[in-house]
């Protein structure tokens, strides 16, 4: 019987680095699904610092309720002029019945750009713009339902406690 010759692999090049993509996303196991609002199998983190605020909302006896993803809320965006959906990252329900709408987001993308490498000021510049003008439907929709709006920024996600 003849020896069957040895299969030779490619190596596949990692996809983390390259623009557009994400290393740090993945799928989310809920710990207690009773206190997520939505599919609690479908749960997604977009980044390593929303996967520390899941772990820190399950845990948190403040919070009687917490989503991913499941507040869209419709805005303008003031870099195109046109209408897109804003999906806020958090939506966290505490045991006063507040509804507290959250962004997390680095705290340098909160902040006007200031670069003199014009091509990263223009990027940056550009998503300072548009992530103003979802916070702005934000605040407008929680200011009509009584709601709050916050952006987690590292800091703040440290001060709870959560590795970032």
């Amino acid at each position: 019987m003849a020896k069957r010759p040895k299969k030779t692999f490619k190596r596949i090049p990692k996809l983390g680095g390259k623009k557009g993509f994400n290393t740090y996303s993945g799928k989310y196991a809920v710990k207690y699904p009773d206190k997520y609002i939505g599919d609690h199998k479908a749960v997604t983190y977009r980044s390593s610092w929303e996967k520390q605020a899941f772990k820190y909302l399950e845990e948190a006896s403040w919070v009687k309720a917490w989503g991913s993803e499941i507040t869209v809320i419709p805005y303008l965006c003031e870099t195109d002029n046109r209408q897109h959906r804003y999906f806020i990252d958090l939506t966290i329900v505490t045991e006063k019945e507040e509804v507290i709408l959250v962004e997390i987001k680095p705290a340098i993308q909160t902040k006007p750009p200031s670069t003199s490498n014009k091509k990263r000021l223009l990027t940056e510049g550009l998503t300072y713009i548009k992530n103003q003008s979802k916070w702005k439907a934000a605040k407008r929709v929680c200011d009509k339902k009584g709601w709050q709006f916050q952006i987690w920024t590292e800091h703040h996600l440290r001060s709870l406690g959560c590795r970032v």
